[in-house]
């Protein structure tokens, strides 16, 4: 809320990003759809586009609210959009996210729900993982590449 006027006078809008509740303990208290949409109406009572919400499908894709939530923020609060997967198993609860298509996450799913709504900003690959991070970047980038055009 500090942040709101300044933000406002550069004509940036904050972003909130639930996490997953597996961070709560330690990272995050926002860890639904629900919550941050609550918090962003409490911020911006008028929908001014000062505040909206960063969609990340590593975070959310196990949400049961997620397809109402997402109508709910509808074009105005949708503010950024991370692709990446779920794996399962998962070996560490930061590092271990999959590359899209290698996990459980129906992610064309959530982005059609996105653009239903009109989202037309960039999709964000965020491969948090160490096995990724080990990779030559060349052949990671490429298949980032691949795989938005393929999976995502």
């Amino acid at each position: 809320a500090e942040l709101l006027p300044y933000a406002k006078s550069a004509n940036m809008p904050l972003a909130i990003e639930p996490l997953h509740p597996m961070f709560a303990a330690d990272r995050a208290c926002i860890s639904t759809m629900r919550q941050a949409l609550d918090l962003a109406d409490r911020l911006d009572a008028g929908k001014s586009g000062a505040v909206g919400i960063a969609l990340d499908v590593y975070h959310v894709w196990w949400d049961f609210e997620l397809f109402s939530q997402i109508k709910r923020a509808g074009k105005q609060r949708l503010l950024a959009f991370h692709v990446c997967d779920w794996l399962v198993p998962t070996k560490d609860m930061l590092n271990d996210r999959g590359m899209m298509g290698d996990g459980v996450i129906d992610i064309p799913k959530i982005r059609a729900a996105v653009e239903a709504e009109g989202f037309d900003g960039f999709v964000e690959c965020e491969i948090f993982s160490n096995d990724w991070w080990g990779k030559p970047l060349a052949q990671v980038i490429q298949t980032c590449i691949e795989r938005t055009q393929t999976v995502v």
